[in-house]
């Protein structure tokens, strides 16, 4: 359904196929802010066809009199849970378009909760450290700074050597659903204290993963000690085609695990693997408010900060 405003600018929901176009209006945004594109063509078709956004109900696009997008705005769910991420990306030939499309997502975002249950909003929109103008729009709409993810990223040679396994370790590759369900597991339990973290069962988890363009199975590793599950790594192949760098998506250690070098263990294997596979680098994100001390983890291993994205926060 499309709706034409005074000003001549279309409104209507997004399709697949709609793809390139909001990818090439999102990498016109991030040069301004950050001086580069920031997200791949495959990561937009990822959010739209992410099973957690329906495209009919929880985003928008605006397109010109000349047929030009200028504007894309959504809110997706996380979970069950109150939590609703949000975005508006506006040209900047169409300012105006801003104020009406914070709106709209923030009135969607509360309409997912009242949906699942819960009587208030939580919104959450990611805003990179530099752009200033954003920032403005989220405070003067009562969104304060919650934490900070940081993107780290580690340089790898021709040769990075592998980590040795002590005794009673082995570790296993995703390639079965008997490991993936152990590498939910323990993702679940080990980030069930981080900022942000909706429980997911294992049927959402995995369809969240397997249908994004990146997701490659062989790239989740679970550790067992003494055959019992304790840690957990996932890459993906979010960075490999612009800038030929791997990811690690998500890594997590058992609680009762913890202090025996298992992330350390998990890290150095996958950055060996992926200088295996050809990659220059190793890129992550953390929250720099972390309840371990992954940031100093990283860094340690030679990962440095090379972006820094603040979440900022509104309940409704």
């Amino acid at each position: 359904m499309e709706t034409t405003t005074a000003a001549g600018y279309v409104t209507r929901r997004p399709l697949a196929e709609d793809a390139r176009d909001v990818h090439e209006l999102i990498s016109l945004c991030d040069t301004q802010v950050i001086g580069k594109a920031d997200m791949t063509l495959d990561d937009v078709a990822d959010q739209l066809n992410d099973p957690s956004f329906d495209r009919e109900s929880d985003g928008w696009l605006v397109h010109d009199a000349a047929g030009r997008l200028v504007a894309w705005a959504w809110a997706c769910r996380k979970g069950t849970s109150d939590n609703v991420d949000i975005d508006v990306v506006v040209h900047p030939d169409a300012p105006g378009l801003t104020g009406r499309l914070w709106d709209t997502v923030t009135e969607r975002a509360g309409q997912i909760a009242a949906a699942l249950g819960h009587d208030r909003a939580v919104l959450d929109i990611g805003l990179y450290r530099e752009d200033s103008g954003k920032r403005a729009i989220a405070s003067a709409r009562g969104f304060s700074a919650a934490t900070s993810f940081i993107r780290l990223l580690v340089d790898h040679g021709t040769s990075v050597p592998g980590p040795d396994l002590p005794p009673g370790l082995t570790v296993h590759q995703g390639l079965t659903e008997e490991v993936r369900r152990q590498g939910h597991a323990v993702h679940q339990a080990g980030f069930a204290e981080h900022f942000g973290f909706t429980p997911k069962d294992y049927d959402e988890w995995y369809g969240e993963l397997d249908s994004s363009a990146s997701s490659d199975w062989s790239q989740l590793a679970v550790a067992r000690i003494d055959g019992e599950p304790a840690a957990m790594l996932l890459g993906t192949n979010a960075f490999a085609g612009d800038e030929n760098c791997g990811y690690v998506r998500q890594l997590a250690v058992l609680p009762a695990f913890r202090g025996r070098g298992l992330g350390r263990l998990m890290l150095r294997r996958a950055f060996a693997d992926d200088a295996r596979r050809g990659r220059v680098g190793t890129y992550l994100h953390v929250d720099a408010n972390n309840s371990t001390p992954a940031l100093d983890l990283y860094l340690s291993v030679g990962m440095r900060q090379v972006l820094a994205i603040d979440v900022w926060r509104r309940t409704v």
